[in-house]
C-alpha cells in the first residue's frame, strides 16, 4: 500500500475526511445512543470501584487492617503523614495514575475497543482477588493494581465517545455517559449502608459490597460485541476499508430510523494520519493545551474526590455518628447522576468551559458553606448541591479535553494531562486527612477552594471554544 509522509499505510487524506464528515452529520437516533449506552456500561463498574473507598473505607477500617502491623511495608507512608483510609486512598490514585500515564498510549496503538475490553477484565480480576486479602499491606498492593486497569478503562471511554459522537452531540453524549456511569454511585453506597454492619457467611460486609461491583463488571463484558471500533481511529490508521464498513453499517440503522434519509454531508477538513510520539503534544499549539489541562486536572480532582472520597469520614468529623454518616452519604449520594442529567438538557448550548468554569466556582463556594454548617438537613442539602455541580463540571471537563487533541495522538495525550489529577488526587487524599485531623472540615474547605480557583483561572485565561465544531476543526 501507498504511504502519505503524513499517514499509516494506507492513509488518505480525502478518505479520512469523508469519514469525519460522515459521522459529524448523522443526527440523533436509536443506533447513536445505543452505542453511547454501551461504552456507558463499560464504564458503569469502573465508577463502582472508583467510588466504594468512600464508602466501605470505615468497614476497612473497622477490620483492622489499617494499623501498622497490618500494612506491613506500607506503614513506613506514616512519614509523609499517611493515617488510616489515606493509605488506600493514595494506592487507588496512584494505581490511575500509572495506568493513564504509563498505559494511555495503549488505545492509539491498539484501537479503542481492544484496550476497552481488556482493561475491564484486568480491574475485575484484581478488585475481586483484594475482596480476600487479609493484611492491609496486601489489600494496598491488590488496589494498586487494580487501579491501573481503570485509568485506562477512563481515559479510552473519554476517548471512544469524542471520536464515535456526531459533533452536534458530543456535549450531550458524555453527559449521558457520566449520567449512566453515577447511576451506580447510589447503588453502591447503598450497599454499604446495608452490608457494612453485618457479615453473611462470616465475610466481613465490605468485601461483598467489593465483590458485587466484579460479578457485575463480568456481565457487562459480555455486550462489547455491540460497540464498534472507531471509524476515525481505523481512517488514522490507514485501515480506510474497516472504518468505511462501521460508518456505512451506522448509516443504514439510522437512515432506517429516520425515514430513510439523512442529513447532506458537509466538507470536512482531514488530521493528518499515522502513529506519533507522546512530545508532539509539547509542540504548536498542543503545548498550550497540555499544560492548561495539566495544571487544571490536578486542581479540579482536589474538590472533586476531596469531597465524594471523603464525604461519610467528612460527616463525622461534623458529629455525625458512622450508622447517620452512611445513610447521610447515601442520600447525597442519589444526586450523583442528576448533574449529568440535567446537563445533557444544555451540554452543546453553553460552551464547555462556561459549564466547567460554573461548576468549579460553585464547589469551592459549597465546601465552604458544608464546612460550617451542624445541622443534618442543612449538611445533607449542601452535599447533594456540591455533588451536582462537581458532575456538571465532570461531563463537561471529560468532552473538553478529548476534544482539544488529534485522533493519531488523542489516547495518550488525554492520558498525559488526566494523569495530574490521578497524581494530585493520590496526594490530596494524603493532605485531606492531614488537614482533617490537624484543622477539621474548614481546612479542607480552604484547601479546595483555592484548588478551584485555580482551576476556574487557567480553564477561563488559556480555554479555547469548542461546542459546535468538528473534531478536524479542532486539531489541524
Amino acid at each position: 500500500m501507498a504511504r502519505s509522509d503524513s499517514g499509516a499505510p494506507g492513509w488518505s487524506a480525502a478518505a479520512s475526511a469523508d469519514i469525519a464528515a460522515r459521522l459529524d452529520r448523522l443526527p440523533s437516533s436509536r443506533a447513536v445512543w445505543t452505542i453511547v449506552l454501551l461504552i456507558s456500561l463499560g464504564g458503569v463498574f469502573e465508577f463502582y470501584d472508583v467510588f466504594f473507598t468512600a464508602y466501605v473505607g470505615p468497614g476497612m477500617v473497622d477490620s483492622g487492617l489499617f494499623t501498622a502491623q497490618s500494612l506491613g511495608f506500607f506503614a513506613g507512608l506514616a512519614a509523609i503523614r499517611v493515617a488510616g483510609l489515606g493509605t488506600f486512598v493514595f494506592a487507588t490514585f496512584a494505581g490511575l495514575w500509572f495506568g493513564v500515564v504509563v498505559l494511555g498510549q495503549a488505545a492509539d496503538r491498539f484501537g479503542r475497543k481492544a484496550v476497552f475490553t481488556w482493561s475491564l477484565i484486568w480491574y475485575v480480576t484484581c478488585t475481586a482477588i483484594m475482596a480476600f486479602q487479609r493484611t492491609g499491606q496486601w489489600l494496598t498492593v491488590w488496589r494498586l493494581v487494580a487501579g491501573v486497569g481503570f485509568g485506562v478503562q477512563l481515559v479510552t471511554i473519554d476517548t471512544y465517545i469524542a471520536e464515535l459522537m456526531p459533533r452536534a452531540l458530543r456535549g450531550r453524549a458524555f453527559s449521558i455517559n457520566q449520567f449512566v456511569c453515577f447511576c451506580i454511585v447510589p447503588v453502591v453506597a447503598y450497599l454499604a449502608w446495608l452490608m457494612l454492619p453485618i457479615k453473611p457467611f462470616g465475610l466481613d460486609g465490605w468485601r461483598w459490597v467489593v465483590l458485587f461491583g466484579s460479578v457485575g463488571a463480568i456481565a457487562v463484558w459480555a455486550l462489547r460485541a455491540g460497540i464498534p471500533e472507531s471509524p476515525r481511529w481505523l481512517a488514522a490508521q490507514g485501515r480506510i476499508e474497516e472504518a468505511e464498513a462501521i460508518v456505512s453499517a451506522l448509516e443504514a440503522k439510522v437512515a432506517a430510523e429516520c425515514g430513510g434519509t439523512l442529513p447532506p454531508i458537509q466538507a470536512s477538513a482531514a488530521e493528518p494520519g499515522g502513529r506519533t510520539r507522546l512530545r508532539e503534544i509539547f509542540a504548536g499549539k498542543y503545548r498550550g493545551r497540555t499544560i492548561m489541562l495539566s495544571i487544571f486536572n490536578a486542581a479540579q480532582v482536589i474538590g472533586f474526590y476531596g469531597f465524594n472520597s471523603w464525604v461519610p469520614t467528612l460527616l463525622m468529623a461534623r458529629g455525625i455518628n458512622i450508622t447517620h454518616g452512611l445513610e447521610y452519604a447515601f442520600i447525597i449520594a442519589i444526586a450523583q447522576p442528576m448533574g449529568p442529567l440535567l446537563g445533557s438538557f444544555f451540554a452543546d448550548a453553553i460552551e464547555r468551559r462556561i459549564q466547567i468554569i460554573g461548576g468549579l466556582a460553585a464547589m469551592g463556594l459549597l465546601m465552604a458553606a458544608f464546612a460550617y454548617a451542624t445541622a443534618p438537613a442543612m449538611l445533607i442539602l449542601i452535599g447533594v448541591a456540591f455533588t451536582l455541580s462537581a458532575n456538571i463540571m465532570s461531563f463537561a471537563y471529560h468532552g473538553y479535553q478529548a476534544e482539544l487533541f488529534p485522533t493519531r495522538i488523542r489516547s495518550r495525550a488525554v492520558g498525559f494531562v488526566y494523569s495530574w489529577s490521578r497524581m494530585a488526587a493520590a496526594f490530596s487524599g494524603l493532605i485531606t486527612g492531614s488537614l482533617l485531623a490537624s484543622g477539621g472540615v474548614p481546612a479542607v474547605a480552604a484547601f479546595i477552594g483555592a484548588a478551584m480557583l485555580v482551576g476556574i483561572a487557567v480553564i477561563g485565561i488559556f480555554g479555547p471554544s469548542t461546542n459546535g465544531l468538528t473534531l478536524e476543526e479542532l486539531n489541524i
